[in-house]
């Protein structure tokens, strides 16, 4: 059992993980500060982990943290009341009605660049954030957000440099006082909730139905499956739900668009495939829903892209009771890592792993490879209810902006991925725009 390090690990996570990977192997136990950890890299153990033994496992602390800004949403909430909010949230993502995101996705898309010119320089993980959480905010919440991108984008940010704590094993020991650490993110979390208690007010007073997530939040019904009582969502938990899918779904879909900005920049080959393809497929105009299935290629980039830069870069289990995995008997109350960002860098799956090419996701390649040596969205009872919205928002965004921009990298800027609760680039990801 190596010994581990709480310095290590708070200094430099990535590493740190995948160090302790590529030395003692799949199954490594070690120690953190006054904690027993498991990291876990074999992907039929991954899928014990998550799908087949997840009944073992709960949440790890840092989404308990998380829990002062998400409420009990679709993130962080457990057992009987996760499934219920799953169950009323699930029809908004049917694919028949993801399929009718597709005409916003795109004309948002093709909308966002008007305030660029040729030349400029631009922080694009800001550009991409605005635009993802405009996306978001009009396809799930059918509200405009124009006006308050920058509030809600400034709020996200100071959220997230607190809860850099919550990715941290110790994260339940400073809970307590979390509230208390900085009066910033007391403001960021009010200014949050503004945005979202608007949505749900302006819908309330409508009581008009319009067919997207919040309309069906406030009408649905708990009448199906196991548990079911027959009851609506409170506005408390309207709004969880509502923080949870603003936020988690606009910050994974923007830092997924801004890597692949970047990787595409520095792969003039790749650049030049997306490009001959959404040339020839879109012919200047703006893609449908039925283009995605006419886009591999583009689906290729935005799948390498979050294999180098997963946006949910870590998953933490903490056992309820002891289990058996791998060999190894996991205790009680252990807590069990499973990584992302070091599987998705496994060089038995992926060769030259640091390497960006979106060859991999050919469908022959793809087959050869275990289904948990690459997992963006999770799995399990926990798989991101929005996966396939946010495979459709991705593949027409780049699509829709590659046909008419590419991005390169500002000499000297410094590209550097900083492991939160997502994988956000730490300095921004700054770049020139320039019109094809």
């Amino acid at each position: 059992m190596p010994g581990g390090s709480l310095v290590s690990f708070r200094r430099d996570p990535l590493t740190f993980l995948r160090t302790l990977a590529q030395k003692h192997g799949d199954v490594v136990r070690f120690r953190i500060g006054a904690l027993d950890a498991f990291l876990i890299n074999d992907p039929d153990l991954i899928r014990e982990v998550l799908v087949t033994q997840d009944r073992h496992f709960s949440k790890g602390p840092g989404l308990r943290v998380a829990e002062r800004l998400l409420g009990q949403g679709l993130l962080t909430s457990e057992g009987d009341f996760h499934r219920r909010q799953r169950r009323l949230a699930q029809p908004a993502f049917h694919r028949q009605r993801i399929a009718g995101y597709a005409e916003t996705i795109a004309e948002y898309a093709g909308e966002w660049p008007s305030r660029w010119h040729d030349g400029q320089s631009m922080d694009v993980a800001q550009e991409m954030g605005g635009l993802a959480l405009r996306i978001t905010a009009k396809t799930l919440f059918d509200t405009e957000v124009l006006e308050e991108i920058r509030t809600v984008s400034e709020a996200l940010t100071e959220s997230l440099r607190l809860y850099t704590l919550a990715t941290l094993p110790f994260a339940a020991q400073v809970e307590p006082y979390l509230p208390f650490l900085t009066r910033r993110f007391n403001q960021a979390r009010t200014n949050l909730d503004a945005v979202v208690y608007r949505m749900i007010a302006e819908r309330r007073a409508s009581g008009e139905d319009r067919g997207d997530l919040l309309s069906m939040l406030l009408l649905a019904c708990d009448e199906e499956g196991e548990g079911a009582d027959g009851s609506r969502m409170t506005d408390l938990q309207l709004r969880d739900e509502a923080m949870t899918l603003l936020l988690a779904g606009h910050e994974t879909t923007a830092n997924a668009l801004a890597w692949t900005w970047h990787l595409l920049a520095q792969s003039p080959e790749a650049e030049a495939q997306l490009h001959a393809e959404v040339d020839e497929v879109l012919g200047g105009r703006l893609p449908s829903y039925d283009d995605v299935a006419r886009l591999p290629y583009t689906r290729q980039v935005v799948a390498e892209s979050m294999r180098c830069y997963p946006p949910a870069w870590i998953v933490v289990r903490r056992a309820l009771e002891e289990c058996p995995l791998g060999g190894f008997t996991i205790p009680a109350g252990a807590l069990v890592f499973t990584s992302q960002w070091v599987t998705h860098h496994d060089p038995r799956h992926y060769p030259d792993p640091f390497r960006f090419d979106p060859s991999r996701w050919a469908p022959e390649a793809t087959a050869r490879r275990p289904k948990f040596a690459y997992y963006p969205f999770g799995g399990g009872s926990r798989l991101c209810i929005g996966e396939q919205f946010a495979w459709l928002e991705s593949i027409l965004a780049v699509a829709t902006l590659a046909a008419r921009w590419r991005f390169r990298t500002v000499p000297g800027h410094p590209v550097i991925p900083q492991p939160v609760i997502t994988l956000r680039p730490k300095h921004g990801i700054r770049m020139t725009a320039h019109a094809r």
